[in-house]
C-alpha cells in the first residue's frame, strides 16, 4: 500500500525541537520513556483482556524486548500490548492528540508551563526518540484488528503513514541512531551494558518484564560465510541467532507487596541499592495511600548520619516513581529539609509532571504527600522512642539536630517535633531528657523551662549564669547545637510553660515568700551600689547598656547577660555568617555583690573614683565575664596588657 505524507503541526514541530534540543536534560532517559509507553500498552491489553473474551489468548506472555545492533546502528523496542489503529496514529503522532498545544508549547517556552496528565499518553514520550534517532519508524497493530500501521520520519518536520497486512499485535518502534558523541552526551545505546543499566535505573520495577535480545552473545551460525548460488551471485551473510532473551528487570516493587510477603532482607537490599549505604537501615516505615489520590512509601531511617548531611550541595530526598517507572532520584519536593537523611521510594498512580518527568509541578497532591509522609516519619520516631529506646537514642544522637530544624519551618509539626525531642540536662549527665520529662520534675511554684546555649556541655555547667540554679538544684536544659540558637527563639512554650534562658533577663527562683525577701534584699544592695552602678553604666557605655546587680551569680564576681527579648551573641554572629546585617545589640553586665572584688571596687570608687586604677578594675571585671561565657573581647590585647601590669605590681 502506497505511504501518505504529513507535515506535523506548527506547534507539534515547535516542541519536537524543544524535546529534542532542550526539555531532557539526560538523553538516557528516551528509553525510559519507550519502556514505560510499552508497558502501558500493556497494562491497557490487559484490561482489555477483561472486557472482551476474545482477546484472552493474547495476554499468555506480555513482555517488552529491548533489540540492538550494532551493525546497522539500531534499536528496536517492542511490546506484544494492545497496539494502536491507523486512525490513533494519525491522531496521536504528530498532533499530540488534543486541542491546546499551542498554549502548551507557549507555557513551556516560558519556563512555567503546566503539562498534566501526559504520563502515559504515548504522543509526548515518544518524541524522546529524537534525541538520539536520525530516523525513527514505528510499526504497530490493535489487538483485535487485522491491519498494521507504519509511520517513519526524520523528525525535520514530515511523516509517512502507509497501512500493513503483516503487523504482529502491538507496537514496535525502531531507531536509527546518531553517531556517538561524547560533548552532546550521545552514548552507543547499542551497548548490551549501556542497555541493562538504563533499564535497571529507570525501569527496574516495572510489571512486565522488559528483555534483551542480544544477537552478538550468540556469534557466528553456521553457514554465515558467504556462499555463490548457482549463478555465481554471492548470498548475504545470515543473520545470527540471538541468544536466550535475558530479563533486565527485577519486577520486584517491595513497597506493592504485603507487609508479611516481604522479609526484613530484602527491605534491607533495597535501601542499601537506593542509599549506597552497606549498613542495614535502623527504622522502615511503610505507607499506602488509597482513595482518589493514591500512592506508596516505603522509606528508611539510616542507623548513622552521612558525614555531609550539613554541607551544601547534600543530596536528600527519596526516590519518586510514576507507575513504577522511575522519575526523580532525589525528590526534595517530597520530605521536608529536615528530613533529609530519609532514604526510600514514593511510587504514585498519577502526578502532574512536566513533559521531561523531571520538575514536579508543585500542586495540591504534592503538597498532601509531603504533609503525610512527614507526619509518618515523626510517628515512627515517636513509636521508637516509647517501644525501643535504644534504637531512639541512636536516632536522637545521629539525626537530632536535623530534626530539630523543623521547629523553625513546620508550623503544622511543631508540636510533634517537641514530643520525640530530647535534651541533655542537669537532672542526668548520661541520659538526655524529653520537655514532657522536664516538666513532670518540675517543683511547685516553677512555671519556666529553663536552658543554656553553648558549644559544649562542659563549657555550659561552668558557665557564671547557672550558679544561681545549681545552687537552688532547678533543673536546666544544655543546649549545644546551632541550630538550638534559632528554635528557641522560635518556640515560646511548651504545653503552657514558656522556655527561658537562664542568661535572658532577671531570675527569681525558689518560693514565693524567698523571692519576696530576695526582692527585698536586693533593693537594699541597690542604694549601697547605686552609685558604683551609675558610674560603670557610664564608663562602659561604649559597650553595655546597662550595670546591675545580680541575684543569679553566686561564686563569679561578675557575669555578662541579654535583655529578656534580645538576641544572644552567638545568634548575631550566625546571622553575621549567613551575610546578614544586623545590628550590634549590647548586653548588660550583672555584678554579685557577695563577692569580694565587687565589694572591694566600690569602696574604691568611694574613696577613689577618679583613680585610672579603678576603671581598669571595672574593664577587667567585663573581660572576665565575657571570657567565662566563652565570649570574645573587644581588645584583647589592652585586656592582656592590663592583666600584665595588675601581676606586675603584684609581685
Amino acid at each position: 500500500m502506497s505511504a501518505e505524507t504529513f507535515e506535523f503541526q506548527v506547534e507539534a514541530r515547535q516542541l519536537l525541537q524543544m524535546m529534542i534540543h532542550s526539555v531532557y536534560s539526560n538523553k538516557d532517559v528516551f528509553l525510559r520513556e519507550l519502556v514505560s509507553n510499552a508497558s502501558d500498552a500493556l497494562d491497557k491489553l490487559r484490561l482489555e483482556s477483561l472486557r472482551d473474551d476474545a482477546l484472552g489468548e493474547d495476554v499468555s506472555d506480555l513482555h517488552v524486548e529491548i533489540e540492538p545492533d550494532a551493525t546497522a546502528r539500531t534499536l528496536t523496542i517492542r511490546d506484544n500490548g494492545i497496539g494502536m489503529s491507523h486512525e490513533e496514529v494519525v491522531r496521536l503522532i504528530g498532533t499530540i492528540a488534543n486541542s491546546g498545544t499551542a498554549k502548551f508549547v507557549r507555557e513551556l517556552k516560558e519556563g512555567g508551563g503546566q503539562a498534566e496528565n501526559l504520563i502515559g499518553q504515548f504522543g509526548i514520550g515518544f518524541y524522546a526518540a529524537f534525541m538520539v534517532a536520525d530516523e525513527v519508524t514505528l510499526l504497530t497493530r490493535r489487538a483485535g484488528e487485522a491491519e498494521g500501521t507504519r509511520w517513519s520520519s526524520s523528525g525535520e518536520g514530515t511523516y509517512t503513514v502507509e497501512r500493513v497486512d503483516d503487523a504482529p499485535q502491538g507496537t514496535s518502534v525502531l531507531l536509527h541512531l546518531k553517531p556517538e558523541d561524547a560533548e552532546d552526551q550521545l552514548h552507543d545505546y547499542t551497548s548490551p551494558w549501556r542497555i541493562r543499566e538504563i533499564v535497571k535505573r529507570y525501569s527496574d520495577f516495572i510489571t512486565w518484564p522488559v528483555r534483551l535480545i542480544d544477537r552478538s552473545a550468540a556469534g557466528a551460525t553456521d553457514g554465515a560465510a558467504q556462499d555463490s548460488g548457482a549463478d555465481g551471485a554471492e548470498a548475504k551473510p545470515a543473520q545470527p541467532e540471538p541468544a536466550e532473551p535475558e530479563t533486565l528487570n527485577s519486577m520486584k516493587a517491595l513497597w506493592a507487596r504485603p507487609r508479611d510477603e516481604v522479609g526484613d532482607d530484602e527491605y534491607h537490599e533495597l535501601y542499601k541499592h537506593i542509599s549506597h549505604d552497606w549498613t542495614d537501615p535502623l527504622e522502615t516505615v511503610r505507607l499506602q495511600a488509597e482513595g482518589t489520590f493514591e500512592y506508596q512509601a516505603l522509606l528508611f531511617i539510616p542507623a548513622h548520619a552521612p558525614q555531609d548531611m550539613f554541607m551544601q550541595g547534600y543530596q536528600r530526598g527519596v526516590q519518586l516513581y510514576v507507575k513504577r517507572v522511575f522519575i526523580m532520584d532525589d525528590c526534595e519536593a517530597l520530605v521536608p529539609s529536615y528530613l533529609r537523611f530519609v532514604k526510600g521510594v514514593v511510587d504514585a498512580q498519577d502526578l502532574s509532571l512536566n513533559v521531561s518527568r523531571e520538575i514536579l509541578q508543585q500542586d495540591r497532591q504534592i503538597q498532601l504527600m509531603r504533609r503525610r509522609l512527614a507526619k509518618k516519619i515523626i510517628s515512627t520516631v515517636k513509636e521508637m522512642m516509647a517501644n525501643s529506646p535504644d534504637r531512639y537514642a541512636t536516632f536522637w544522637r545521629e539525626f537530632g539536630a536535623v530534626l530539630k530544624e523543623g521547629l523553625l519551618g513546620d508550623a503544622d509539626n511543631r508540636d510533634a517535633i517537641l514530643a520525640v525531642s530530647s535534651f541533655a540536662s542537669t537532672h542526668d549527665p548520661e541520659k538526655p531528657v524529653t520537655l514532657r520529662e522536664y516538666v513532670d520534675r518540675m517543683p511547685e511554684g516553677q512555671s519556666h523551662i529553663y536552658y543554656l546555649t553553648g558549644e559544649s556541655r562542659g563549657a555550659i555547667e561552668n558557665s557564671p549564669h547557672m550558679e544561681a540554679f545549681r545552687a537552688k538544684g532547678v533543673e536546666v536544659l544544655l543546649l549545644t547545637d546551632p541550630v538550638d540558637e534559632v528554635w528557641v527563639e522560635a518556640v515560646p512554650e511548651f504545653e503552657g510553660h514558656a522556655l527561658r534562658s537562664v542568661a535572658k533577663g532577671e531570675v527569681d527562683l525558689g518560693s514565693e515568700e524567698e523571692r519576696k525577701e530576695a526582692e527585698n534584699e536586693r533593693g537594699r544592695r541597690q542604694e549601697e551600689y547605686a552609685s558604683l552602678l551609675a558610674w560603670m553604666t557610664e564608663r562602659l557605655g561604649e559597650q553595655v547598656k546597662e550595670v546591675r546587680l545580680s541575684s543569679r551569680l553566686t561564686v563569679s564576681p561578675a557575669c555578662v547577660v541579654s535583655d529578656t527579648h534580645d538576641i544572644t551573641p552567638a545568634l548575631e554572629s550566625m546571622y553575621r555568617a549567613m551575610g546578614q546585617e544586623v545590628p550590634h545589640v549590647k548586653r548588660i553586665l550583672e555584678l554579685n555583690p557577695d563577692h569580694g572584688l565587687v565589694g572591694g571596687l566600690r569602696s574604691a570608687h568611694g574613696e577613689r573614683a577618679d583613680d585610672p586604677a579603678v576603671a581598669e578594675t571595672a574593664e577587667l571585671l567585663l573581660g572576665m565575664a565575657l571570657l567565662a561565657e566563652g565570649g570574645s573581647l573587644t581588645d584583647p590585647a589592652r585586656f592582656v596588657s592590663l592583666v600584665a601590669g595588675r601581676l606586675e605590681s603584684a609581685l
